[in-house]
């Protein structure tokens, strides 16, 4: 894989990187489109990635399709996938991480999924090494991930760019997410006052509430009485760095997870003050 990347580099060639870890959506493809429009050659990585799942977590259910998923991107005229096992990926005695510290880390994810950030960033440190891309493709529906990639890339000095594109979203709005094929019918139904709750919040700010417990405590009275939503963390903070804040006063992340059974969905919206 370095090997041709290097090559298309040498002969002058913009190679973009799509990281994924499979069962390809349109939020994915959003993904591919972007790489596709602003590089000459786009390489996708399919990877499910053990170090980011913690104990308990969905590993062995995570959905996977490889062979749909070179079916997609074959139509999206995509140059290359990378699919590595995890043996490849982590061989026997394998023990160098990447790890990314600090209040970004802590807060969201972070403080519900120890450990996860620093599965993801030694995953994604290996595959821009091992994929050398000029741009990497992130989905804002992560935002806690993107920023954490944007920072390690800033600080470990990455020879590329992070470009981060828009949620995107079903007809009713709910976020695309690999995980929404564990929710039933009526969890899938339900699961709509997520981004519902993100966009009164977002709409009282426009109108001109400052005042972050009242943002967050309109979010969390909807959601509790939505029948089976369990939260997990709604969070009000800083839109640059996650810090806390008591007044919102510039751009700021509105983040949320909540448990529908046994799925986890998240979800966030950026409002700009």
């Amino acid at each position: 894989m370095q090997e041709w990347s290097l090559q298309q580099k040498a002969a002058g060639r913009k190679l973009g990187l799509v990281p994924t870890m499979g069962y390809l959506h349109q939020g994915h493809l959003a993904l591919v489109r972007a790489a596709r429009r602003g590089c000459d050659v786009v390489v996708v990585s399919i990877f499910v990635n053990p170090l980011q799942f913690g104990a308990g977590e969905d590993l062995d259910q995570y959905p996977r399709n490889i062979e749909g998923d070179c079916r997609l991107l074959e139509e999206e005229k995509v140059d290359a996938v990378f699919a590595p096992s995890a043996g490849e990926m982590y061989p026997r005695g394998y023990g160098t991480f990447v790890e990314v510290q600090g209040t970004i880390v802590e807060k969201l994810c972070g403080r519900s999924r120890p450990g996860h950030f620093r599965g993801v960033t030694t995953v994604v440190s290996k595959l821009f090494h091992a994929c050398c891309p000029d741009i990497a493709y992130f989905g804002q529906k992560d935002a806690q991930q993107a920023m954490i990639i944007e920072k390690m890339v800033k600080e470990l000095n990455f020879p590329l760019r992070i470009e981060r594109v828009p949620t995107v979203r079903e007809a009713d709005g709910l976020a695309m997410s690999s995980r929404n094929v564990y929710l039933t019918a009526e969890q899938r139904q339900r699961a709509v006052i997520l981004n519902q709750s993100l966009g009164e919040a977002k709409e009282r700010i426009k109108a001109g509430e400052r005042d972050v417990l009242v943002i967050r405590s309109g979010i969390v009275k909807r959601i509790e009485e939505c029948p089976g939503a369990e939260i997990d963390y709604v969070e009000v903070v800083n839109g640059y760095d996650l810090s806390d804040l008591e007044i919102i006063s510039e751009r700021v992340l509105i983040a949320l997870a909540v448990r529908f059974g046994n799925t986890r969905l998240i979800d966030n919206v950026l409002v700009e003050v």
